[in-house]
């Protein structure tokens, strides 16, 4: 059977906008005939035209299955491909979408720098994941087409099929008079009824521009002080426009939908965070005491530790765990863009600009959590809009005057320090002392070692799964080199180890030579000769000088003195390090 992509361009076009709300990645979807049916960034002056038979779609629409390219030129689906030697791509993963086993087209996201390549290996699996529902919502998407192109064919089938649709529907006249809505319609808005004009309802700016006969596909209305997202869609009588329909969508939807689609990482509970040690369970504990709360959290910790995995597990057990969690990184977006991808911009405010606006993170994050990854990244000029934002719980887009008010919960995360930053004047006291009001020190693995084996253990199930090989047992010999190993890259980079081992084992065991190059030449003694971390160092003469002087009043006052830094710090590094 044949299946037309085409017939759901508006859906795929929402899909792929949802994408790039959460995801800064191009974007390209052909149909079965290798078209382009979607496409942003670079690709999207080429919509439209048929992609190579020898290119990495055609690859994926024969073999059927999902895959990341993590080395482009190298990877199997490149081999053949005739740009092969000129590629730009840094990364791509692709998916098959299909219906009953039959391949109706591929999705693809594609890295085009080394920011956008980490974004996809830093999250390799659930990034796939993500895709592969994509790809079964879009082949959703394509079935119920069909099926409501069969159903438009008889009369009380359409009419069920009308108030089944998981949006408002609203059918209006030229004149924009109200001609028919679902019931879903009538439930998001009251006002509504056949005798009343849309204008009644929503605030419209341009009555001649909306009356054209051209399909709009994610612009924004205004109901009530809250904006929806709608796609219009004019009925044409030999040329004129006789009806136009409305699809409605609240702003929240296609988050919603898109964290539903990230899968079990969406979902991490503090239970899910793997480890016993006494220092993560501290920092267990202190976190889900801020889940209670709507308060700011500031997360810190090395690179690699896990630092967004609390910040979600906080989310998803907290009071707005329905409702979104958007992610971003300060420091992977270039210091031109970030302001617009915090707070949106309005119509026509620059060039370039999509002429419906752009929804910001914060405006998309309402009743949810915005987690502000590396937030030491921060442009100093934006360091005072973001205080403000949380002073005021509200903002205003560029290029627009009106004001948004916003519930968020605010969390951060940074490896860098802040309050040294504050001292050179590089970083808002003030706003640190906003942020700062949970703190949550995340230990290294370096100060948890006694999670290892865990660790190793979780992933080996992780991996073996993913790769498809039965791995049973790992090697005395690799426990102890994971154990005299620094992790200078954390819990990511044991993750990282574990994934490269399985790929190279030959057997249901992992051995030593199954591990990367860096582990072969390890002696036992090599733990001896790494050097510790300044904060390791920190907190051991902390301790120390705690347990000479005494745990009173007098004794931290002679252990700070005796320490050389102030009261403040003292206190503050005793909540870091969670020291009893």
């Amino acid at each position: 059977m044949v299946y037309d992509l085409s017939k759901i361009k508006e859906n795929l076009l929402d899909i792929s906008d949802a994408i790039g709300s959460v995801l800064h990645l191009d974007l390209t979807i052909v149909d079965q005939d290798l078209r382009r049916i979607v496409a942003t960034g670079r690709y999207q002056e080429h919509l439209g035209e048929k992609v190579s038979e020898q290119s990495v779609f055609s690859f994926a629409m024969k073999n059927k299955k999902s895959f990341i390219i993590k080395e482009p030129k190298k990877h199997p689906a490149c081999l053949h491909c005739s740009k092969r030697e000129n590629c730009e791509e840094y990364a791509e993963v692709c998916s098959p979408i299909k219906i009953n086993n039959q391949v109706i087209g591929v999705i693809g996201l594609i890295a085009f720098d080394e920011i956008q390549r980490k974004m996809i290996l830093r999250n390799d699996e659930s990034t796939l994941n993500f895709l592969d529902k994509m790809s079964d919502l879009i082949a959703t998407k394509v079935l119920e087409e069909e099926n409501r192109q069969r159903l438009l064919m008889q009369s009380e089938e359409l009419e069920f099929l009308f108030n089944a649709v998981n949006s408002a529907i609203i059918s209006v006249d030229p004149k924009l008079n109200v001609i028919k809505f679902n019931q879903y319609a009538k439930k998001l808005f009251s006002k509504l009824n056949k005798k009343t004009q849309l204008t009644d309802i929503f605030k419209i700016k341009d009555l001649k521009e909306f009356s054209k006969k051209k399909t709009v596909s994610n612009n924004i209305l205004e109901y009530n002080d809250k904006q929806f997202i709608y796609t219009k869609k004019p009925i044409l009588d030999q040329g004129k426009v006789i009806e136009i329909v409305l699809e409605i969508k609240g702003m929240k939807s296609i988050i919603n939908t898109v964290n539903e689609m990230m899968g079990d990482y969406s979902k991490i509970m503090f239970n899910d965070i793997v480890g016993e040690n006494k220092l993560l369970e501290q920092t267990k504990k202190i976190a889900k005491m801020a889940s209670h709360s709507d308060s700011t959290v500031l997360i810190q910790g090395e690179s690699g530790v896990g630092k967004e995995l609390f910040a979600r597990a906080i989310h998803n057990e907290s009071k707005k765990k329905n409702a979104p969690f958007i992610a971003l990184n300060c420091a992977a977006i270039p210091e031109s863009l970030i302001e617009s991808e915090l707070f949106g911009y309005a119509e026509g405010s620059f060039t370039g600009a999509k002429k419906s606006g752009r929804i910001g993170k914060f405006e998309l994050a309402n009743q949810g959590t915005i987690f502000l990854d590396e937030i030491g990244d921060l442009p100093i000029h934006l360091q005072s809009k973001l205080l403000r934002v949380i002073q005021e719980r509200q903002f205003r887009r560029l290029g627009s005057n009106k004001i948004i008010k916003v519930d968020v919960r605010i969390i951060t995360a940074t490896n860098r320090d802040l309050e040294q930053m504050v001292a050179e004047r590089q970083f808002r006291e003030d706003l640190y002392y906003r942020l700062n009001v949970i703190p949550i020190y995340v230990p290294s693995l370096y100060d948890r070692r006694d999670d290892l084996e865990a660790l190793t253990e979780h992933f080996v199930n992780k991996y073996s799964r993913k790769l498809n090989k039965k791995i049973i047992s790992v090697a005395d010999n690799v426990i102890n080199c994971f154990k005299n190993f620094p992790w200078k890259g954390n819990v990511r980079e044991l993750e990282n180890t574990i994934e490269f081992a399985i790929n190279m084992t030959e057997d249901n065991t992992i051995k030593k030579k199954d591990l990367p190059t860096k582990f072969q030449s390890q002696n036992e003694s090599f733990i001896e000769a790494v050097v510790n971390p300044i904060e390791v160092l920190e907190k051991n003469e902390m301790i120390k000088a705690i347990e000479l002087y005494g745990k009173d009043t007098i004794g931290y006052k002679k252990a700070y003195e005796a320490l050389g830094i102030s009261r403040a710090t003292f206190y503050r590094k005793i909540k870091k390090y969670n020291i009893d």
